[in-house]
């Protein structure tokens, strides 16, 4: 007996906690995280631990921007659940930064590679968690980036952009200059290829592609990647390990790898082709990159002794034709998957692209500030730039004004299975303004908290309404966005907008906010029980939630409690049932912290005052018998 006693209260017990998840639930869904985080919490103190509610209560201060107290609570959940969501480890490490922790977000960062970098090479691509990081790592400016694919990609490989003196550099498998097939993707060796560009304010013209002006870059193997110096007399290049009869070169294990070359301009065309002295029969070495003064040269490779499948090294350039040891860049670039394409800006930020970091899928492109801070994190660029597909080769024009920039990507909207993209950014800012109102007595109401949600409901800002009602947002362009209006004694008004692209755009929403007091009741929407029920639903719940508050609010308020049933039933037994609702709504408030002397009486009324009609004598649907069994608050005393 003992036994089946324990097991009705842990029953009891577990049903009241999965009911407070739900209306926890319910306000976080509604943008209502402070209550949300407060019921959530009371789980916790209840015994309810579980990664839901951990991470729920997280989120609720991720959300409204209070990244010391999501810290906590993200901090507990991925300290206890080893197979956490990779959406919370980020969010994890993105307020850990945000509170000044780096050490530890550094280690955290560490252990989310981890878990991403296991088998790379199958890793699925995962839409729902692509879009997440998306909207986590998207940039939040005043400019939307423009990503066009250029006119002359084919439906081969066409990847790799570099500019110099107005001729783009790039790579292509279109297949042109031989008959020979790569065996592993069945397409034409790769050759390089140039042509003229020029921008202009209606954008970019391009000329006819032709092969690289030499007669001896181009072979019937690959050639790929592309840098040169800044006088445009020196170009280094990425070609296949070949023999001196033009035969590809293979090792003991019959891999042909790749190796790093030089060439000098003489009279217009590439000549005096040179191979690079650390390059190697036994590892590949490819994708030259040169540093804005021209003094170091970086490269890929897969020599032994490095992090992962292939790092990134750099190597001083010296003179007559030689260069230091290489170096290895060290666990802030390079990781246990793939580093490649390595670009260095004029600025001296350091660009590659990677499957071992935080990534969208596959490859993608980071930026990282080492070259001046050798303790500086790699920087996920995300979307545009990044998909969950291929996405590297990055290039910016350090001649251009306009910060127009180059990459290439497999991103199935291209034209073939590698495609370059130029993009470039365009200033475009909003205006959101609006009024917000009584909606009983249209006044216009001042110290309205108007606050502006992205589409994942986090905040982006807040503002209050003037003496006027009025309120204005500058944002950026081309997003979803939420406009929530609260304040003390009214329910929360919320409009959803969509953002178009043009700059300059005014978009207009006013809010109505509904008074909580109406004369002499909090009128929160009818608190409704089931039919022959007295218990509390979640839906009700909520309601309560808001008279609670409207108390909270009112510390001298005093109430009553009305409650009401419909007519099925012999109204001796609905008399009893409705005196229960109503204890059933006195007991649940006063659960919550609040004076049970504050409410008077807490009374029943049976069926004895039915609103629409619906007695015995008349044939009433379930909709309209509900109307009748509501709850009603009545202010005695607002002192």
């Amino acid at each position: 007996m003992k036994t089946n006693f324990l097991i009705l209260i842990l029953a009891f017990s577990t049903s009241i906690l999965v009911a407070q998840k739900k209306l926890a639930d319910k306000f976080f869904d509604n943008y209502g995280y402070v209550k949300a985080s407060e019921l959530y919490a009371e789980a916790v103190k209840k015994g309810d631990s579980s990664e839901h509610v951990l991470t729920r209560l997280g989120d609720s201060y991720y959300n409204n921007s209070d990244s010391k107290n999501a810290v906590i609570w993200y901090s507990k959940a991925v300290n206890k659940y080893d197979k956490i969501a990779p959406e919370y480890l980020f969010k994890y490490i993105q307020t850990l930064k945000s509170v000044g922790n780096y050490a530890e977000a550094s280690t955290w960062m560490k252990k989310l590679v981890a878990i991403q970098s296991k088998n790379v090479s199958t890793r699925e691509y995962d839409a729902d968690l692509v879009e997440k990081y998306n909207d986590l790592l998207s940039i939040d400016n005043t400019s939307i980036i423009e990503v066009v694919n250029l006119p002359f990609n084919t439906p081969q490989s066409d990847f790799g952009s570099y500019i110099h003196n107005n001729q783009l550099f790039f790579a292509s498998a279109t297949g042109s200059n031989g008959s020979k097939v790569y065996a592993w993707n069945k397409e034409p060796f790769l050759d390089l290829y140039q042509i003229s560009v020029e921008e202009n304010d209606s954008g970019l013209t391009f000329g006819n592609p032709g092969y690289i002006k030499s007669s001896k870059i181009n072979s019937d193997y690959h050639e790929a990647s592309v840098a040169i110096t800044n006088d445009g007399k020196t170009i280094y290049f990425t070609r296949d390990n070949m023999k001196r009869n033009s035969k590809l070169d293979y090792d003991k294990k019959g891999t042909t790898h790749l190796k790093i070359y030089k060439a000098t301009l003489v009279d217009g065309s590439w000549e005096n082709i040179k191979e690079l002295p650390f390059n190697d029969e036994v590892f590949s070495t490819g994708h030259p990159a040169l540093s804005p003064d021209n003094k170091k040269l970086y490269f890929v490779s897969d020599m032994d002794g490095g992090f992962g499948q292939t790092d990134i090294y750099e190597v001083d350039i010296l003179e007559n034709d030689k260069f230091s040891k290489p170096k290895n860049l060290g666990d802030k670039i390079n990781t246990q998957g793939r580093e490649m394409f390595p670009f260095i800006g004029k600025d001296s930020i350091f660009y590659f692209s990677s499957d071992g970091h935080l990534n969208l899928g596959l490859l993608d492109i980071f930026k990282s500030n080492i070259l001046k801070d050798p303790t500086a994190e790699a920087e996920n660029l995300g979307a545009p730039y990044n998909s969950g597909y291929d996405d590297f080769a990055f290039f910016i024009d350090p001649s251009n004004k306009s910060k127009r920039g180059y990459f290439s990507s497999n991103r199935p909207e291209g034209k073939g299975n590698d495609d370059i993209y130029t993009f470039y950014p365009r200033e475009c800012a909003q205006i959101i303004r609006g009024t917000a109102r009584d909606k009983v007595a249209n006044d216009l109401l001042n110290g309205v908290s108007v606050k502006l949600l992205d589409k994942n409901g986090k905040l982006i800002k807040e503002v209050f309404t003037d003496e006027n009602g009025a309120y204005e947002f500058s944002t950026n362009c081309n997003h979803q966005v939420t406009v929530l209006g609260s304040k003390p004694n009214y329910l929360d008004d919320s409009k959803d907008l969509a953002l178009n692209d043009t700059d300059g755009t005014i978009s207009t929403v006013d809010l109505m906010l509904d008074p909580l007091i109406k004369g002499n009741q909090i009128a929160v929407n009818p608190i409704y029980f089931d039919f022959d029920k007295s218990n509390i639903r979640t839906d009700a719940e909520y309601e309560l939630e808001k008279v609670i508050d409207v108390l909270r609010i009112h510390p001298n308020m005093s109430i009553k409690i009305e409650s009401h049933t419909d007519s099925r039933g012999s109204e001796k037994y609905n008399m009893k049932l409705s005196e229960q609702r109503a204890k059933s709504s006195r007991d649940y408030i006063v659960s919550r912290g609040i004076d049970s002397n504050r409410i008077e009486s807490a009374t029943g009324y049976g069926e004895t005052k039915l609103i629409n009609g619906c007695d015995d004598s008349k044939k009433c649907t379930e909709e309209e018998h509900q109307l009748n069994r509501r709850t009603q608050f009545i202010i005695l005393n607002m002192s």
